[in-house]
């Protein structure tokens, strides 16, 4: 008989601190039951983690898991981990009916994440107590302060639970109480408390691996007199917890209990293998053996005890009086055990926690080789990365991807952030009911409509802008058409591409009581009416708002073909993966459950559970936050294959918007022109979207440049067009991500609020009097007025010319500052060209980074960033003489009113936040953009 069978005339039951697949299928398991009398078997993350990373046990499960159905990596891990608790409980099954349910446990911890969350553990372990199914499964819990209540909890519902990370005697006896509590529940309500067992895991070799450093570093200043102590705390700590039990497990109240049935809750003695190699690999079995108690030993330590262990019986119960002395020495040195195992409480917790992020991150790793998501990868030097590197570990060891997921405003800034995450769930809760949008794309189909005008402005059109561009024309479907300006020209130049009979409109507003959406609509009203009679135009409009807005009550009220909601708690900017986005995919006939199913992948992979350092958003935030907050590279410059380059316009509206306020926040750059390395400064981070089979070689060669010569550049592989939902998503986590790094709240925009205001005044003021009072510029020449308020004006002085002037405002632009240039014109092929031309001169001129946009299109996307983000930026504000205004139907006021009060409402804002600001007004815009294209040369030449 070997000393581990032996094990068993003394009382003591051995148990194995390990669990793998191969262990169980190969049938050394039973071997151990049945040559060394083991008599169950415990697990932990750490041991998962080992088995799953670093096994190829579980490839083929978890590949059939995968692809039955996608899965995160909790559900993952807890697949595969049942699987081997289930099997192991069928093995240990003859143990546990042999000892009539003292022995033949197995173990399955609570997540390490919850052990400070009462509530959650006892939900938690009623779900895995559920999920096995086997009456010989312990569930662990650790002895927290907020794990003590839940094992009262679990006892008195019948569970059999496995109390971990105990250190403390005193801790010790409230477990021990909070047991014997939960089975005299039990008992009350009419339990069988002989199916009850638990045992309490007291921890030993961690114990003296702390002390022995502070006895060690006392002894090496001087205090010799210490030396005998070493490698004794821990032993002394056991015999004082066993002698606790025998006493706490005796008396009328437990003869009650036992007279039922009732097991006591035996010591478990864990943590046996030594940490110190000068230690006797066997210490913590022979010192420790006792009646009535179990020893669980990691494979190392069984083996070497099989080998050459001695059992001494009852050795736990020697010298008592020797141990106290131990522990009285201890503490008149200065070494607290009550600090020491307080401390290893929360550092058992913290490990456990890291070997679950481990573990969780292995099992992504995996996952994500195995399902169709777009694959990113990062190039920065090592000041950037050690930086990302550092900021991972923090938010690791905070749990804050967890947080953000939970709705934990304190990841931002504690205010109302937790009211504007319910994107966070949108695409699951919009696959449930997928049904609808099918349902509405064969009406629209079949309603022969040629044309889809969606009237909007921001967040509720540049989604669906960026999926009519991707996806293309679908055959049989209508075309689809954006309008998100005022501009008259515009207006006009929509409309003439109209058949009206056959277009339906989708009226995009989250308030529904935004200006531009609301004058879209009077306009097309009056438009359909005229066209198609006023019994029936209403059958041409579909609205989509949130809940109870005034646009839902005038939709309801005319009768409107069909009304969809959005959700509240996602702000426009986030809403492209909810009815925003998807009702005008569905009209366009684009398959909205598979690009859902898609995108699906990208949600899972950046779920609650998938560690930061293996979350696709999470570490695009952290790069594009600590970019910005440590190495002042805050311009996020976007590079697109040509077929989904609009995805750009939409980026530029989330990270603008959302991280641009407070005197903070990120610069987005769409659709600049590929430059010289040499124009580029050092405040940029670049972010390539290729397309599969999209890939441009020019655009190819230009990142690799860029990256070679130091700037941080993050290449996505958008694997096609369906795919494009996956970075929706992406950009989303990583824009919250990197909110909360810079500081800010992501889901505001007060900023544009601001502008808002001011835009309304003016409206209202020209609803009253039909006009307000313009001011006189500063400089006119050739059809070209110069306006600037007095602060700039004084700083640029007064010129002679147009090139002048532009040579003085643009020379204020110095290293990592940026040029924006603002124009209110129709947004066409040829004013892009010019304005183009125009951004690159200064570009090349200045060396800084260039943005471009038509008003007033950006006022609800980069705007936000212009006015509220930091003061780098230099401004030229374009507008211009309307050649043919359009009267907004039911208003005083016209279209060409209305952008002129959102121009100067924009400017007035600018002004306000001190920006570097000058506006040019154009007599005409095809010779005025001319005339400015010539005066940059001019100046720059």
């Amino acid at each position: 008989m070997n000393a581990l069978k032996q094990l068993a005339e003394t009382g003591q039951a051995p148990w194995l601190d390990f669990v793998q697949r191969h262990l169980i299928q190969q049938g050394d398991l039973k071997t151990l039951i049945e040559r060394d009398g083991l008599k169950g078997v415990t697990s932990n993350p750490s041991i998962f983690e080992k088995a799953i990373a670093g096994s190829k046990d579980y490839g083929d499960d978890l590949a059939a898991f995968l692809k039955h159905a996608d899965h995160g990596p909790m559900a993952i891990y807890e697949h595969l981990a049942i699987a081997d608790i289930k099997e192991a409980a069928d093995v240990l099954l003859p143990v546990f009916k042999e000892t009539k349910g003292r022995d033949g446990f197995i173990s399955l911890e609570v997540s390490p994440y919850l052990a400070n969350d009462t509530e959650a553990t006892i939900a938690e372990a009623r779900r895995l107590w559920k999920a096995v199914g086997k009456p010989n499964l312990m569930v662990k819990v650790p002895a927290t302060t907020a794990g003590i209540p839940a094992i009262r909890t679990l006892i008195g519902e019948g569970l059999s639970i496995n109390v971990t990370l105990l250190f403390a005697v005193p801790v010790y006896e409230e477990v021990a109480k909070a047991y014997i509590a939960g089975l005299e529940h039990f008992a009350g309500q009419g339990g069988d408390v002989s199916k009850v067992a638990s045992v309490a895991s007291f921890f030993v070799s961690r114990i003296d691996n702390v002390i022995d450093k502070q006895l060690q570093a006392k002894i090496d200043a001087g205090d010799t007199a210490l030396k005998p102590l070493l490698g004794k705390a821990a032993i002394a700590n056991a015999k004082v917890a066993y002698e606790r039990y025998k006493k706490l497990f005796s008396g009328k109240a437990w003869d009650a209990l036992a007279a039922k049935g009732a097991h006591t809750q035996r010591l478990l003695w864990a943590s046996t293998s030594v940490k110190n190699p000068t230690y006797p690999d066997t210490l913590y079995v022979e010192t420790l053996i006792g009646r009535d108690t179990v020893n669980t030993m990691p494979p190392a330590t069984m083996d070497a005890f099989r080998d050459h262990g001695k059992v001494v019986p009852d050795a736990v119960e020697q010298d008592l009086a020797g141990g106290r002395a131990i522990l009285k020495s201890l503490e008149k040195s200065g070494i607290s055990l009550e600090k020491v195992t307080a401390d290893l409480v929360v550092d058992g917790v913290k490990q456990f926690a890291d070997a679950f992020d481990k573990l969780l991150g292995a099992v992504a790793e995996k996952r994500a080789a195995s399902v169709s998501v777009n694959k990113a990868t990062v190039e920065t030097d090592d000041a950037l990365k050690s930086a990302i590197a550092a900021e991972q570990k923090q938010w690791l060891a905070e749990g804050k991807i967890r947080k953000l997921w939970e709705g934990d405003k304190s990841v931002w800034t504690g205010k109302d952030e937790d009211h504007w995450l319910g994107w966070l769930d949108i695409v699951r809760h919009e696959h449930d009911h997928v049904g609808t949008l099918a349902r509405f794309a064969e009406a629209v189909k079949s309603g022969g409509f040629a044309h889809l005008v969606l009237l909007g402005m921001g967040g509720s059109s540049l989604g669906p802008e960026v999926l009519a561009k991707s996806f293309g024309h679908h055959a049989g479907w209508p075309r689809f058409h954006m309008l998100d300006s005022t501009d008259p020209a515009q207006i006009r130049t929509l409309e003439r591409t109209l058949d009206l009979k056959k277009t339906m409109f989708i009226v995009s507003s989250k308030s529904g009581s935004t200006l531009e959406p609301n004058i879209f609509l009077a306009y097309f009203k009056a438009r359909m009416i005229e066209t198609v009679g006023d019994a029936h135009w209403a059958e041409h409009f579909i609205a989509v708002t949130d809940p109870g807005s005034a646009l839902e009550a005038e939709a309801r009220k005319d009768r409107f073909a069909h009304i969809f909601h959005g959700v509240k708690s996602i702000g426009g900017r986030y809403s492209v993966l909810s009815k925003f986005g998807l009702v005008p995919a569905a009209a366009m006939g684009i398959d909205v459950a598979r690009f859902l199913e898609i995108t699906a992948h990208m949600v899972t992979g950046c779920g609650a559970n998938v560690p930061v350092d293996q979350n696709p958003g999470a570490e695009l935030g952290l790069l594009l936050g600590i970019a910005a907050k440590q190495f002042k590279r805050d311009k996020v410059t976007i590079i697109a294959s040509p077929k989904i380059a609009d995805l750009g316009a939409w980026l530029e509206q989330l990270i603008a918007e959302s991280t641009g306020k407070q005197g903070h926040g990120l610069i987005p750059l769409d659709s600049e022109p590929l430059g010289d390395v040499s124009v580029y400064g050092k405040d940029r981070v670049f972010a390539y979207l290729v397309l599969d089979g999209n890939e441009q070689k020019a655009q190819s060669v230009h990142v690799a440049a860029l990256a070679k010569a130091g700037h941080p550049v993050v290449r996505i592989a958008v694997r096609d067009v369906a795919h494009i939902g996956q970075e929706f998503f992406r950009w989303e986590i990583a824009t919250a991500v990197a909110g909360a790094i810079i500081g800010i709240n992501p889901f505001d925009q007060p900023d544009v609020e601001a502008s808002k205001i001011k835009t309304r005044a003016l409206t209202d003021a020209y609803e009253k009097s039909g006009g307000v009072a313009q001011n006189e510029p500063v400089f006119r020449a050739n059809g070209v007025a110069i306006h600037a308020d007095a602060k700039n004006a004084e700083a640029l002085g007064r010129h002679n010319s147009l090139a002048t002037y532009l040579a003085k405002h643009f020379g204020r632009a110095h290293a990592g500052d940026y040029i924006a240039i603002l124009a209110y014109i129709e947004r066409n092929e040829a004013h892009g060209k010019a304005l183009e031309a125009i951004r690159t001169r200064l570009r090349d001129a200045r060396k800084v980074a260039t943005c471009l946009g038509f008003g007033p299109r950006f006022l609800h996307s980069t705007g936000q960033a212009y006015k509220g983000g930091p003061n780098s930026g230099v401004f030229l504000q374009i507008t211009a003489d309307d050649a043919h205004d359009l009267p907004v139907p039911g208003h005083s006021y016209s279209f060409g009113q209305v952008k002129a009060a959102q121009a100067q409402g924009d400017l007035s804002v600018l002004v306000e936040r001190g920006r570097r600001v000058l506006r040019v007004h154009l007599k005409d815009v095809g010779t005025g953009l001319k005339e400015l294209q010539q005066a940059v040369d001019h100046a720059f030449h």
